[in-house]
């Protein structure tokens, strides 16, 4: 029987800090009604500061290692998705690596924005599937509020900081990742994105005044492409596998937009009761979205063991994917 990468624990962890719309209202045009109307978020964590992306992912990290039941030196891959780094080098994972004593690990950092840890996912799989490794950990990570301009309604509303893991192992016995997809197209690079920082636009006091770092939309084409490609890559998944969208038992797509969420499930045809919706009370976390989804999921009991878990996701470069995985 073919090997898969199964998942035997996972953690989540977040900031303290509430931002919730009663705030926003004080610090830009807006209001809790247009907010929930136009992405259904009604609070969202805020780190404070001192406070950075790797904290929350070593807490994650050890929740999953914890529930895993495993040393953190039999870790051999560490992928960290993430956009918002600790600093440009070394990369989070290595730091996040110090901290585990996950000292037999190759760490690195994915960058695939709100498709990050379904990208890390993916890459998890294949490497254990073809014996490269054999304890994998997955986060992903964000402090997306340090790039958000609150002046701009239309980004600032959006984002929360937090971090999600998962512990995978192979498995031979039918469970774990039984499909995956990942897609990206570069022509949609500017939904959503952050010019300023890298080496295109650097670091000076113009680009700074100018508030090149921060989170920017231009178009409004997102929506629309959103739906279309989870909808196809889901669909994906579960043809690869011999399986219909009716034989899902829990659908968790990135926490976006509660608009694209119902979209989405609406096209594949799921049972709008297997659909898990956290946003109102996380906003978007990006690559940290679906593995606190799926933690939050595992806690409340709303997986058994056989059931088939539908994971799908839609971010900035833009990327998207879809993992189905039995449980």
């Amino acid at each position: 029987m073919a090997i898969n990468a199964r998942i035997i624990g996972t953690g989540r962890s977040y900031p303290e800090g509430i931002l919730t719309n009663a705030d926003l209202e004080k610090m830009v045009e807006t209001s809790d009604e247009w907010i929930m109307q136009r992405v259904g978020i009604r609070q969202r964590h805020k780190a404070a500061e001192g406070e950075y992306t790797s904290l929350f992912a070593v807490r994650a990290a050890r929740q999953a290692i914890e529930r895993a039941q495993i040393d953190p030196a039999e870790i051999d891959l560490l992928i960290c998705a993430t956009v918002t780094p600790d600093q440009i080098l070394p990369s989070t994972g290595c730091l996040i690596q110090t901290e585990l004593g996950a000292h037999k690990a190759a760490a690195f950092d994915l960058a695939a924005a709100c498709s990050g840890f379904l990208y890390g996912l993916t890459l998890a799989n294949q490497m254990i599937r073809g014996s490269q490794s054999r304890c994998a950990l997955v986060v992903g990570a964000e402090v997306l509020t340090r790039y958000v301009d609150y002046t701009d309604r239309s980004t600032c509303v959006i984002f929360g900081d937090g971090a999600g893991a998962a512990v995978l192992v192979p498995d031979e016995g039918g469970r774990g990742i039984l499909s995956t997809r990942i897609r990206s197209d570069g022509r949609y690079a500017e939904q959503p994105f952050a010019p300023g920082g890298g080496t295109r636009i650097g670091h000076s006091a113009e680009s700074i005044t100018a508030g090149d770092y921060f989170f920017k939309m231009r178009g409004n084409e997102l929506f629309k492409v959103a739906v279309r490609s989870m909808t196809e890559v889901s669909r994906e998944v579960l043809e690869e596998s011999g399986y219909g969208a009716d034989a899902v038992k829990l659908f968790i797509p990135h926490q976006a937009n509660q608009r694209i969420t119902d979209a989405v499930a609406d096209k594949l045809k799921v049972d709008p009761a297997i659909v898990y919706s956290n946003i109102e009370y996380h906003g978007n976390t990006s690559s940290a979205s679906i593995p606190i989804a799926l933690d939050e999921c595992i806690e409340a009991g709303r997986i058994n063991e056989g059931d088939l878990v539908l994971l799908a996701s839609f971010g900035g470069g833009v990327t998207w994917g879809a993992v189905l995985l039995r449980w």
